[in-house]
């Protein structure tokens, strides 16, 4: 992984234009081809990026990150670079979801239906630039719905699964894939931010699924 602490100006073309003004950035080139662009305020998020695979060039002050069989480019004119250093970080280890979100995963791969709606399990952990998502599933109509899985869902967990989806949706044919964030319990934040994005929250009781006590019946009015 190689690490740019630089002054530079980015600028993105493809699918629209942006323009990232002179200013001292982190960039980030990652073995896989991914190239992220980060400020010192705005959280997590990259400024702006470029998932992998990619070809990047070096050209004078210049790199040109290009991404295959597209028309994206990220041009990055470094001004002047403050730091440049590359870390082996040896071999990848994938992220081990804890005891409950793995049995929670499990047991709605397992009956789907779950979830409030007749779904059909396509595949578990389905595989995105940014990250797999937990359940791909399809409901009676043949529409696609991808499933994020949380012991708690947060703001963060909405966030994920908006990613997962920006990206799913760049298939014509997954354009209309819906959103279902579930979790054994769901911060009311996070519920006001996925009903913003048409992101259905269910909460799911892992006792019920595991068949160690009956559900609540609810009456309502």
């Amino acid at each position: 992984m190689r690490l740019l602490v630089a002054r530079c100006e980015v600028r993105y073309t493809g699918r629209l234009s942006a323009l990232l003004p002179e200013a001292v950035r982190l960039l980030i080139l990652k073995d896989d081809g991914s190239v992220l662009v980060h400020d010192d305020v705005g959280g997590f998020k990259p400024l702006n990026w470029m998932t992998g695979p990619t070809v990047v060039e070096e050209l004078g002050g210049t790199l040109v990150v290009r991404k295959a069989k597209t028309e994206d480019v990220l041009e990055i004119r470094l001004v002047h670079v403050l730091s440049d250093v590359e870390h082996d970080m040896g071999e990848s280890a994938a992220l081990q979801k804890d005891g409950v979100e793995r049995d929670l995963q499990l047991l709605l791969a397992e009956t789907p239906s779950a979830l409030g709606e007749e779904l059909t399990l396509v595949k578990r952990e389905w595989a995105t630039d940014v990250g797999p998502v937990d359940l791909m599933c399809k409901d009676d109509d043949g529409g696609w719905v991808a499933v994020e899985i949380k012991r708690v869902g947060t703001i963060e967990a909405v966030e994920q699964l908006t990613r997962y989806l920006g990206f799913i949706r760049e298939d014509p044919a997954k354009a209309a894939c819906r959103g279902v964030l579930a979790a054994q319990a769901i911060k009311p934040q996070a519920v006001a931010l996925a009903e913003s994005r048409d992101i259905r929250c269910v909460e799911v009781d892992l006792a019920v699924l595991r068949g160690e006590r009956e559900p609540e019946l609810t009456l309502f009015q």
